[in-house]
């Protein structure tokens, strides 16, 4: 069976809503996606960090999660870090309500494909995640998660056929992606918290 990880990227967070401590909203978020992480099935998970902002793997990893700590926020940084693995994924840290079908979607292409991604859904561009086989193909160029396309990445393969584009789903980065928050919707409970105004 191959080994595979999944890694959340805690990288910067472009956006805070208002009259919420812009560290504690990032903390949220992290710490919601980390608990998701730890609910996957039949993957090691893992997270990634600069060395500025290891406080905050140490905030909100559970014990004996790995944290890699990378020269830059990027995907490529991330996988560059990683051994002994078959497949990988890295996946945004400002999704905190992702349903754990959705990451798992971003793994299943592998079998057959070298690449995929998950689209970012509603409004901006960008991604929610990518997955490789590795070692990670020479062809796979440099993505800044918060401005690749999936057209981008097709592009530079050598046939489209080789990059599997997965269910998306939205991110936190203004006021019209907050407003899509589900209460019903289980999970983020830490952003749910800081929302409300109640401790977390």
């Amino acid at each position: 069976m191959a080994r595979r990880v999944v890694v959340a990227l805690l990288g910067p967070v472009r956006w805070t809503p208002p009259g919420i401590d812009p560290a504690r909203w990032r903390s949220a978020l992290a710490e919601d996606v980390v608990d998701l992480l730890a609910t996957l099935n039949e993957v090691e998970t893992a997270v990634a960090v600069t060395p500025e902002d290891r406080w905050l793997a140490d905030a909100v990893v559970w014990p004996g999660t790995a944290v890699y700590e990378v020269p830059e926020p990027t995907a490529g940084a991330v996988f560059a870090t990683l051994t002994g693995y078959d497949q990988a994924a890295v996946v945004v840290a400002d999704a905190p309500d992702v349903p754990g079908l959705t990451l798992g979607k971003l793994l299943r292409p592998l079998s057959s494909r070298p690449v995929a991604v998950a689209p970012v859904e509603g409004s901006g561009i960008g991604l929610l995640g990518v997955a490789v086989r590795l070692p990670v193909p020479d062809w796979l160029p440099a993505l800044d998660l918060d401005t690749a396309a999936p057209a981008e990445v097709r592009a530079a393969a050598p046939r489209p056929g080789d990059v599997a584009v997965t269910a998306g789903w939205r991110r936190l980065r203004g006021p019209a992606d907050l407003a899509t928050l589900d209460p019903a919707f289980e999970g983020w409970e830490a952003t749910r918290a800081l929302l409300s105004g109640r401790p977390a």
